[in-house]
């Protein structure tokens, strides 16, 4: 894997998009060798949607001061960052690449998972809790569309899936370990932005369908409080659809398609916010919801 990255670079099947992997730097061939273990890696091809690079930014850094560069089709938007961090750096980045590119979709910042062809929307700032409900909700067979955007079709309304490892942070990762004995997450790396960050592997199930999409049931916006009993009330649809234009990516690009799409998604789903320290009980609330419709 770390010669392939390193000389050709690997193409990466991930939902819709095609994106080649340059990198010589180690962690990113064990990540992508521990957490893309299941999906399809081939050779170099002639056409792809998006081709990035983890690489040092300069003899000097590399040796006096180990940094790694993301580059994207040639160009830099960020400064770089320590070496130990390259794996979650091409994480960041990617989710950088989709919602600054994929407008045939209106990007969301929300995890979503999906049963029974019941779709659930989670949208949230960092510290929200998405992530964390999202991983657990996966553990419990939900299928993992994203753990960090919502790709709403500007054509017919259906969530894309783009299943990735699901980013962790802080005390989620050791929750995580405890909440799913079989739960695969990476190396941690501490003292980034986020603070200490991790990535767990997504099941097989959720990546061999990543092509089907969902229909979006339950629009429930999370707000993580320690200790605090669970509470879920009704949102109404004028303020649930403002709330989703606050985390699209892409909203000011969109313009009337972009409402369009978020207004039509509103429509369809059951709306409301969920506060909750006991993440058991927030799920199950969740589930009867997306599953059944019912209120309580």
């Amino acid at each position: 894997m770390a010669r392939r990255l390193a000389r050709r670079g690997v193409d990466l099947s991930v939902g819709s998009f095609t994106i080649r992997l340059r990198s010589n730097i180690p962690c990113v061939a064990r990540g992508l060798e521990l957490l893309y273990a299941d999906y399809a890696l081939g050779p170099a091809q002639e056409l792809v949607d998006f081709e990035i690079r983890i690489h040092p930014p300069g003899v000097l850094r590399r040796w006096l001061r180990p940094q790694v560069t993301f580059s994207f089709e040639g160009h830099a938007p960020f400064k770089p960052l320590p070496r130990a961090q390259a794996f979650a750096l091409f994480e960041w980045g990617l989710n950088w690449v989709i919602a600054n590119n994929a407008h045939q979709y209106a990007i969301v910042h929300a995890a979503t998972v999906e049963k029974s062809g019941r779709a659930v929307i989670l949208p949230g700032m960092p510290g929200s809790g998405k992530s964390t409900l999202c991983a657990a909700m996966v553990c419990r067979g939900w299928r993992l569309l994203s753990d960090e955007m919502a790709l709403i079709s500007l054509q017919d309304g259906m969530l894309w899936p783009f299943p990735r490892p699901i980013g962790l942070k802080n005390a989620s990762i050791d929750i995580l370990r405890n909440y799913a004995e079989t739960v695969v997450i990476g190396e941690t790396v501490a003292d980034t932005a986020k603070g200490t960050v991790a990535h767990m592997r997504p099941p097989r199930t959720s990546i061999d369908a990543a092509r089907t999409p969902a229909c979006a049931r339950l629009l429930a916006f999370p707000t993580y409080k320690s200790g605090a009993p669970v509470e879920a009330l009704p949102l109404g649809k004028a303020q649930a659809l403002m709330r989703l234009v606050q985390n699209c990516f892409n909203y000011s690009v969109l313009g009337a398609a972009g409402f369009a799409a978020l207004a039509d998604t509103v429509d369809r789903c059951e709306c409301l916010s969920i506060e909750y320290g006991n993440m058991a009980r927030a799920i199950e609330i969740l589930e009867r919801r997306a599953m059944n419709g019912e209120h309580g």
